[in-house]
């Protein structure tokens, strides 16, 4: 009994002695936040303050633990240089995109990468949301980390989630994966909704410090069940607009059905370019509608040279958009238009978008055209970029033009057809093609050539059958003269050095690329690193070498996710993927803000406008249009992806039971994923996997078996049939046919 006893009493003095120090250590911080409130306070490195405070050199790790704690909490910030102050004066803006594992980044807008922060930094940012942080500069190598200190702009007012009812209260599991809390219903705050809704919750609280968000619902869209619910329900989760205000719509009710000739004549004498009697054609694809570029080409021979004469030409939106108008307000904000399995939402109105902004067959339009001379090597040797005005002859179909170029000699002999007259300038359009290609490969752009799809509803929104989309020679055509326009264009703006918006695309990330090179060597192949560093050219050649290979589609996806996402930014540094010095997005400002934004420099700069005053209000308004523009485009991918899995999920549920043959396209701890050729991808669980033991090899991404020593490899094709899928988790579960 004495010997618990002085146990209990040392124990008491330990406590007492951590309490001491805990409060001393909480003294020592009030201290150095009350010296850094002060006005006459300027930041300071840890000797300077060491001094300052009289620390001895002894206790100055101390100190320095105590200047870390006050940057975990988000209080203080500290410099590049080391130098400590109050948050405030660190403090950057930026954009908070969460994960679903509680972690998030910030993108700020002149950093080159995004930067961390922890789960018990995140405070109660949501994604999206528009944050102010601390960065903790000191990482060395490491990413570096943040806190955020408060948020600026909320990006969630609202969730949409489906409802759940408990018996005095009810909870909401939010439809976007990356806002990770349930949302608290209190009673008498469900307006009547019922386990299974699909519900509009208002928050009324935004929880943090380990509290769940608090709201009311304002809405009911539906039970989980009913048709159309899923779509309407990921449309308003990610907060895509459904309609447009007041203002927009009657400014864009004042934009002319058609252009005038008095318009045109003034247009022309401005110094506008007339190329109505240039033929030219748009090729999309056949429910098309926003035509927002066309093509011209001509071809004379120089000095024994051949040099092609090939046109871009694309919609002259800015004239009709002017800058802080209630159109121009409302498509920085939407960013983009988005492309939903079911649905278009435009980024313009579609008094503009489908009319006198799109480059209708046979009618009178405005354009901005990049006029390129190419020679025989791919070059482009000379090149103008000016504002026109353009007929199109032809409104072309990928489909179409595909069937001409397949039998194109055939049909330019014969002369014959409904597009005879125009069979000459296809086979040149895709002559140019070929040679710019060809110049572009050699530098090294990567070609990824992902196996996409296309899901057909019928009239109740139901899927009927998943099609691959087919890249062939037309669609490959559009794409290099785009590209060679974006080039032509952002090199050009480069070297006039004025502000601008590029495209650009970072290395990868030496330790994702290793990781890459681990998981190809399984399959036999390697890349080779200079001074670390991946040139595009080896990842081309890599996807050459499995082109045609069951482990294609596979390698091609992974190589994708072991590079950096694309993103706008006002720093030219070039494009990775495309092995590109200088890119830019100019050819499609109808459905892309960053286009739209860069021809009104474009158009400024031509009439000499492009003064001190504009340049300097576009250094300053360029930085936020990236970051933005950036967050939209992932934000719209985002959701086009989640209406994708929906509809894939309902089309499998009607063939439960049903075998395919599939690749194993991923693989965890927990079992691996089959990709099937309509790219519709579930997961085989390793508690599905009869007669063994399987345990992850991380290091070679295999799942082995302990007794038989049998093994499930990436790329490893395989037989599966379909046993259940899950609406509400967007998810599918297979099984290997018994004699896998």
């Amino acid at each position: 009994m004495i010997c618990i006893r002085v146990r209990f009493a040392e124990a008491e003095i330990a406590g007492q002695r951590r309490n001491m120090e805990e409060n001393r250590f909480q003294e020592r911080k009030d201290m150095i936040l009350s010296l850094m409130n002060e006005k006459e306070y300027v930041p300071m490195k840890l000797k300077e303050l060491a001094i300052l405070l009289n620390v001895p050199r002894e206790n100055r790790e101390e100190l320095k633990a105590v200047l870390d704690a006050l940057i975990a909490e988000g209080k203080i910030g500290v410099s590049k240089k080391g130098k400590y102050a109050k948050a405030e004066i660190f403090a950057q803006k930026g954009v908070f995109s969460a994960h679903p594992r509680g972690f998030g980044f910030v993108t700020i807008e002149g950093r080159e990468d995004d930067v961390f922060v922890a789960p018990d930094n995140v405070k109660d940012a949501m994604d999206g949301d528009t944050v102010q942080v601390v960065v903790d500069e000191t990482s060395g190598n490491r990413r570096a980390e943040a806190v955020v200190i408060r948020v600026l702009v909320r990006a969630n007012e609202t969730i949409i989630g489906t409802f759940e009812k408990s018996r005095h209260f009810g909870f909401v599991i939010p439809d976007n994966p990356r806002i990770t809390a349930d949302v608290f219903i209190p009673e008498g705050m469900e307006m009547g909704a019922v386990s299974g809704h699909k519900v509009v919750v208002r928050l009324t609280s935004y929880g943090g410090e380990r509290k769940n968000p608090e709201g009311r619902i304002t809405e009911i869209l539906g039970h989980v069940n009913d048709p159309g619910v899923d779509i309407f329900s990921i449309v308003r989760a990610y907060n895509l607009p459904e309609g447009y205000p007041e203002e927009v719509l009657a400014e864009a009710a004042k934009a002319p059905e058609a252009l005038s000739e008095s318009e045109i004549l003034a247009e022309l004498e401005r110094g506008r370019v007339d190329l109505r009697d240039t033929v030219m054609v748009t090729i999309d694809g056949e429910d098309a509608k926003d035509l927002d570029d066309a093509v011209s080409i001509s071809k004379e021979v120089i000095d024994g040279h051949p040099i092609y004469h090939l046109g871009v030409h694309i919609a002259d939106v800015t004239h009709y958009v002017k800058e802080d108008s209630a159109l121009d307000k409302e498509a920085l904000k939407r960013g983009t238009s988005v492309y939903l399995v079911d649905r278009v939402i435009p980024m313009l109105p579609h008094r503009l978008s489908n009319g006198i902004c799109s480059l209708n067959a046979g009618c009178d339009r405005f354009a901005l055209s990049c006029l390129m001379d190419v020679d025989e090597k791919g070059n482009i040797v000379s090149h103008r970029i000016c504002e026109s005005v353009v007929r199109i002859d032809r409104r072309m179909t990928y489909t179409t033009v595909h069937a001409i170029l397949r039998d194109g000699a055939a049909r330019k002999e014969s002369g014959t057809g409904e597009y005879a007259d125009l069979v000459p300038m296809f086979l040149l359009m895709n002559e140019t093609a070929q040679i710019l290609r060809k110049k572009r490969m050699a530098r090294g752009a990567v070609d990824f050539d992902f196996p996409e799809c296309k899901i057909i509803l019928d009239e109740k929104g139901r899927p009927t059958d998943i099609r691959p989309y087919e890249r062939n020679d037309a669609t490959m055509l559009i794409e290099d003269f785009m590209l060679a326009a974006n080039e032509t264009v952002a090199e050009e703006y480069y070297w006039q050095q004025v502000p601008f918006l590029y495209r650009t695309h970072e290395k990868p990330d030496e330790e994702k690329i290793r990781r890459f090179g681990i998981l190809i060597n399984n399959f036999g192949y390697s890349i080779r690193l200079q001074n670390g560093e991946l040139h595009p050219k080896e990842m081309q050649k890599l996807l050459a070498k499995v082109s045609g290979t069951p482990e294609e589609a596979l390698l091609s996806r992974l190589a994708l996710r072991s590079m950096k996402q694309a993103k706008y930014t006002t720093e030219c540094v070039g494009h990775f993927g495309l092995a590109a010095k200088y890119y830019t997005h100019f050819t499609s400002p109808i459905r892309r803000y960053p286009d739209l934004q860069i021809h009104r420099i474009i158009k400024e700069n031509l009439h000499g406008e492009l003064n001190e005053r504009r340049l300097s209000h576009y250094e300053r308004k360029l930085g936020e249009v990236a970051v933005w523009t950036s967050a939209r485009e992932r934000l719209a991918d985002e959701a086009e992806r989640e209406t994708d899995k929906a509809k894939k999920v309902q089309y499998m549920e009607r063939h439960i039971g049903d075998e395919y043959d599939g690749v194993i396209s991923g693989i965890s701890n927990y079992g691996f994923y089959v990709e099937l050729p309509n790219t519709v991808e579930g997961m085989v669980r390793v508690s599905e996997l009869d007669g063994d033991y399987y345990v992850f090899d991380e290091s070679r991404y295999e799942l082995i078996g302990e007794r038989t020593g049998k093994s499930f490899k990436l790329g490893q094709q395989i037989r599966i049939r379909v046993v259940s899928v899950d609406r509400f988790m967007k998810t599918i579960d297979f099984q290997p046919v018994k004699n896998f």
